[in-house]
Order: structure tokens, then sequence, then C-alpha cells
């Protein structure tokens, strides 16, 4: 791999997840609060880590995934100082190629392959149950890791957003839109990218529960306590059981049949706009009201 590429000099920085064990339950929280916990490729790869830690130790039950700071997280890396997408990493969800000495189409579909697509299905099938913690802002790349979990847990200040399609993306990679929140919210989420309450995402069944901000991780742990009573087994095969039926209602193959429109969008940008993001950056997206 090359190692000519480097991430720009930023000076000593946490790592970008923290693991810890509370009894039965492993939580993982993202580390990236001065950043929203924007998630870049370093991050993402930490996340991969944390999460086969879990599954390797007998001790751990349930996993908790939660966001150091005001917010959960806001979504992919598109600006920060630490933006690494153009790095090479050791592949761990996929066989596609590496990315980072390859141009266009080639370069994107096998880069989020790999981190995007790849990782969330895999973090799905983690075969012990898993639980978000969600507050501030759940937006885009931040939906999917919380969709990616068995439960959601959020404060009431907590907000979902998929605001892509302003960059004339049809949402997030992860595309489980339609089998989160029923499809005509669906497509009232995405055509409006409004923010939605944590109580509306409550009232549509995206969420579990909603618990006043001070008391999200005690609330959450306390959950998370209560299921890592079950027997391991029963708990893995029902998850599975579970997952099992949304597959046959299609998430799966949804999934990739989405995942080809949403590279078609990078690919229609490029070609038709200042890039494959279509000249929306940070900047641009809050000024739209993301």
């Amino acid at each position: 791999m090359s190692t000519s590429r480097t991430a720009p000099d930023t000076g000593p920085a946490e790592e970008p997840v923290r693991y810890e064990r509370r009894g039965p339950v492993a939580v993982v929280t993202m580390n990236r609060p001065e950043y929203r916990n924007a998630q870049n490729s370093a991050m993402t790869y930490a996340l991969d880590r944390a999460f086969y830690r879990a599954a390797d130790d007998d001790a751990v039950r349930v996993v908790v995934l939660a966001g150091e700071g005001r917010h959960f997280s806001a979504g992919h890396d598109i600006g920060t100082p630490q933006r690494d997408a153009h790095l090479p990493f050791e592949r761990r969800a996929g066989l596609w190629w590496d990315h980072s000495d390859k141009q266009g189409a080639e370069s994107r579909f096998a880069r989020e392959s790999e981190v995007y697509l790849g990782m969330c299905r895999r973090w799905r099938e983690l075969p012990k149950p898993t639980v978000a913690a969600v507050q501030g802002a759940c937006v885009a790349g931040g939906l999917m890791l919380a969709w990616v979990c068995d439960l959601i847990v959020a404060s009431e200040d907590a907000f979902f957003a998929d605001p892509v399609v302003r960059m004339g993306i049809p949402g997030v990679e992860y595309f489980a839109h339609p089998w989160a929140m029923p499809p005509r919210i669906a497509k009232e989420f995405l055509y409006t990218g409004d923010r939605m309450t944590a109580r509306r995402a409550y009232e549509i069944g995206m969420i579990n529960r909603v618990v006043p901000r001070a008391e999200l991780t005690d609330r959450t742990l306390e959950l998370a306590a209560r299921i890592a009573e079950m027997p391991r087994m029963g708990l893995a095969l029902t998850k599975r059981a579970v997952n099992q039926a949304e597959d046959l209602q299609g998430l799966h193959a949804g999934l990739d049949s989405v995942f080809g429109l949403h590279h078609l969008a990078h690919a229609h940008n490029a070609e038709t706009a200042a890039d494959s993001l279509g000249g929306m950056d940070i900047r641009a997206m809050k000024k739209a009201g993301s």
C-alpha cells in the first residue's frame, strides 16, 4: 500500500474510539466531540476493532454504542482537519482493492463498499445485542451507526436527519430508511432533509425509548444490563431471527440496489457539478439548513 499520502499534522490526538467494560456490557464511545463525532476512516476502523473486541470477549453480553460530547454523530467527515478518505487502510469488510491509488468511481465505490456498506452490514450481524445511546445530532452517517444497532435509546434533545438529497444523492450508503420507518415517512424525511425529533422518531417506531438527557447513560446501561441477564445463545438466535425477517422483507437486496444509485449520483455530480458531492461542503450544508 502507498505510504506517500498522509493526513495533515494537527498535533497529538486522542483515540477516536474508547472501549470500556462495565460488568457484562461493553461501552464503545466515539471520541471526536470537537467535530461532533464526524466519522473519518480512522474512527470507522477503530469502531470495527472495538466491535471485534466485544465479540471476542466472553464476559461481554451486550454492546452499547455512544458518542462523546453534545452529539452522537454528525455523519461522515467531509471537512475536518483529520479527514483521511484519501489514505489506504487495511481492508476488513470485503475483498475490494485499495481505493487510495485509484481514481473516479473505481476509488469511491471500492472505499465505500468497505467502510460504509460493508462494515455496517457486518456490525449489524454482531451476535450480541447492541444498543445505541443517541444525544444531539444523529445525522446522515450517524443514522447508519444507530440503525445497525438492535435498540436505540435517545435523549429528549436528540434529532435525526439525512440531508444528503441536497447533494443530489438519494440517502446515505446504508439505505435502511424504508425499514427503519414507514415508506411515506422515509420519503418526507429525505425529500425535505428536515430534522426529526426524538419524540417523532419514537412515535413512528424508529427508536425504542426517549429519556431526559441527564439520564441517557444510566437508562441505557440499565436496559443493557437487563438484556445481559438473558441466555447468550437465546439472544444470538433471536437477533438472527429478526434480522433474517428484515432481509426477507428486502433489506439486504435493497441496500445493494440503492448503493448502486448512490454511486450513480456521485458520478452524475462529478460530471455536472463542482465535485462528486455536488459542491456541497460543510458550510454549504449548514447554510441549506442541515
